[in-house]
C-alpha cells in the first residue's frame, strides 16, 4: 500500500512528489516497473503515484519531478534497475503492448463503453506509460472511425465492442475492407438482440462477424476459447491484420471476459514475429494504393513517408492504378482479389487438431468459449472433439477431419450459426446441439443428448 511504498523509498530525495493544490512535498524513490530510463521517470512516477493515491482514496492530481540535488541518486538508479529486471518479462518495454512492440507500431484503441467490453478500454487507458493511445469516442461509429484513421496513419489500430456495437461499426469495417487497412475488432459477445441480456453470455454474433456488412466484404474472424488464450488470439489477430492488410474480428464473450485463469506471461522474444506489409523502398516516387504482392496483399504506406504520398478511398479502385473505377470487369477483379487475400490466410494458420478419442464414431464440434465444457463431454463420452479458433478462413484440413466421422455434432450457444457456416462449405450431414439461455453449457445435458442419439 502507499505507506509501504513511502517507507521503502524515504532513503533518497531523487524524486519529489507534489500533491496538487497542497504545499506538501515528499522525497522518494519508487522502483519503476516499466523502465530504468531516468528521463522517463517523471512520467512513469506521475502516472503510477496518481493511480496509487486515487486507489487509496487520496487526491488524484500528483506531479513527480526530478530534483536537482539528492543524496541517493546512485542507490535510486540501482533500485529502479533491479525492480525493473525482476518485474518485467524478458524483452518487454515501455513503448507499447507486445503486438505493437513486435511490429514496431504504436497501439491505438478507438472505442466506446459497452458491457461487457468496457474493461478492455479501461485497462488500455491505464497504459499510457507503455505508449498506448486510447480515445473514448462519442459513439460506436466514431470509435471505429478513429481506429481506421490511426491505421491509415500507420498504427496498430484496435476497436472493442459487443454485439450491438458491432452492428453499428459494420459500415466502417466495410470501409477498412475496401481501403485494405489493418484493423482489429474485438467483439465480446453478449445476449441479444438489441439491448438483450448485457451481462449474459451467448455465441450469437458469429454470422454477423462473417457476413454482417454490405457487399462482398470478407474479413478474417477468430475466436478465443479460454480466458488464458485471449492474449494469444488478440496477438494473432494483430499479426494477421498487419501482415495481410485486412480487418480481423476477434470473438470472445461474457463468459471469457468475466472468467479467470492461470496464465504464464510470455517473454516478448518467445512471441512470433510480426512483419507488417510495409511498402518496399523501390516504389518510392511511383507508389499507388493498389500495389500488392503475389498474395494479393496491398502494400502499406502512410502519411509522412516522403515519396509515398497517396489518396486512399472507400470507392472501388482500379486494380492497377488505385484511382476510382466503375468498370464492371475491374470491380469483379477487385472483389475476387480481396476475397483471395482473406482466403490465403488459411495457408498461415495451424491445421485443425482432434482431441480425445480420435477412433470414435462421434465427433463433437465447437468453437470459442465452449472448449472446456466440450472437452469434459468428450472425455466422459469417449468420443472425439474438434474445436475451432479460426472461423474465417477455416483451417485447410477441416473437411478432411470432419469426413472421418460417422456422426458429427456441432454444439454452440446459438440456434446453429456455425453449423450453417459449415453446411455452406461442406456436404456433410451435421447434427446440432444448441442452447440459448444466456448461460454456459451444462456438461450433463450435452452428455445426455449425445447418449440419446
Amino acid at each position: 500500500d502507499l505507506s509501504e511504498l513511502i517507507r521503502s523509498v524515504v532513503s533518497s530525495n531523487r524524486l519529489k512528489l507534489e500533491e496538487a493544490d497542497a504545499d506538501l512535498t515528499m522525497d522518494l524513490c519508487e522502483p519503476a516497473a516499466v523502465t530504468a530510463d531516468e528521463f522517463k521517470l517523471e512520467e512513469v512516477f506521475t502516472n503510477y503515484m496518481s493511480n496509487a493515491v486515487n486507489h487509496l482514496g487520496g487526491k488524484r492530481r500528483i506531479k513527480v519531478t526530478l530534483s536537482e540535488e539528492g543524496t541517493g541518486d546512485e542507490a535510486c538508479r540501482e533500485q529502479v534497475t533491479e525492480f525493473a529486471e525482476k518485474s518485467q518479462p524478458e524483452g518487454w518495454t515501455a513503448e507499447s503492448q507486445p503486438a505493437a512492440e513486435k511490429a514496431g507500431k504504436h497501439l491505438f484503441l478507438g472505442s466506446y463503453p459497452i458491457t461487457p467490453a468496457t474493461d478492455i478500454m479501461q485497462e488500455l487507458a491505464a497504459r499510457k506509460d507503455m505508449g498506448v493511445v486510447v480515445v473514448q469516442a462519442e459513439d460506436e461509429i466514431a470509435g471505429v472511425c478513429t481506429a481506421i484513421g490511426a491505421s491509415f496513419a500507420g498504427d496498430l489500430a484496435v476497436t472493442s465492442t459487443s454485439g450491438p456495437g458491432l452492428s453499428l461499426k459494420s459500415e466502417a469495417v466495410g470501409l477498412a475492407v475496401m481501403a485494405e487497412l489493418p484493423l482489429v475488432v474485438i467483439d465480446v459477445q453478449r445476449g441479444g438482440p438489441s439491448t438483450g441480456l448485457p451481462t449474459k453470455t451467448e455465441q450469437t454474433d458469429l454470422l454477423q462477424a462473417v457476413y454482417g456488412r454490405n457487399g462482398e466484404c470478407p474479413a478474417v474472424v477468430l475466436a478465443a476459447s479460454s480466458s488464458a488464450n485471449c492474449f494469444q488470439f488478440a496477438y494473432e489477430a494483430a499479426k494477421i491484420a498487419l501482415e495481410n492488410m485486412t480487418p480481423v474480428i476477434l470473438l470472445t464473450d461474457t463468459y471469457l471476459a468475466n472468467g479467470t485463469s492461470l496464465w504464464k506471461i510470455p517473454s516478448l522474444a518467445s512471441l512470433p514475429a510480426i512483419k507488417p506489409q510495409s511498402v518496399p523502398d523501390k516504389f518510392k516516387g511511383q507508389y499507388n494504393p493498389a500495389l500488392r504482392d503475389e498474395n494479393n496483399v496491398r502494400y502499406w504506406a502512410y502519411p509522412g513517408m516522403e515519396g509515398f504520398e497517396h489518396r486512399n478511398i472507400g470507392l472501388e479502385r482500379d486494380f492497377a492504378k488505385g484511382t476510382i473505377s466503375t468498370n464492371p470487369e475491374n470491380h469483379q477483379k477487385m472483389v475476387l482479389a480481396r476475397k483471395a487475400k482473406v482466403d490465403q490466410v488459411a495457408n498461415r494458420i495451424p491445421l485443425l487438431k482432434v482431441q480425445g478419442n480420435e477412433n470414435s464414431d462421434t465427433l463433437l464440434v465447437g468453437w470459442g468459449s465452449t472448449e472446456g465444457h466440450l472437452h469434459v463431454c468428450a472425455d466422459e463420452l469417449g468420443c472425439a472433439l474438434a474445436h475451432f479458433n479460426y472461423i474465417n478462413p477455416l483451417p485447410k484440413n477441416t473437411e478432411e477431419v470432419l469426413k472421418k466421422y460417422k456422426r458429427v455434432v456441432v454444439c454452440e450457444l446459438n440456434t446453429g450459426q456455425f453449423a450453417s457456416l459449415l453446411r455452406s462449405q461442406f456436404k456433410i450431414d451435421f447434427l446440432q446441439y444448441n442452447e440459448i439461455m444466456g448461460q454456459p453449457f451444462a456438461v450433463e445435458r450435452i452428455v445426455e443428448f449425445i447418449k440419446s442419439l
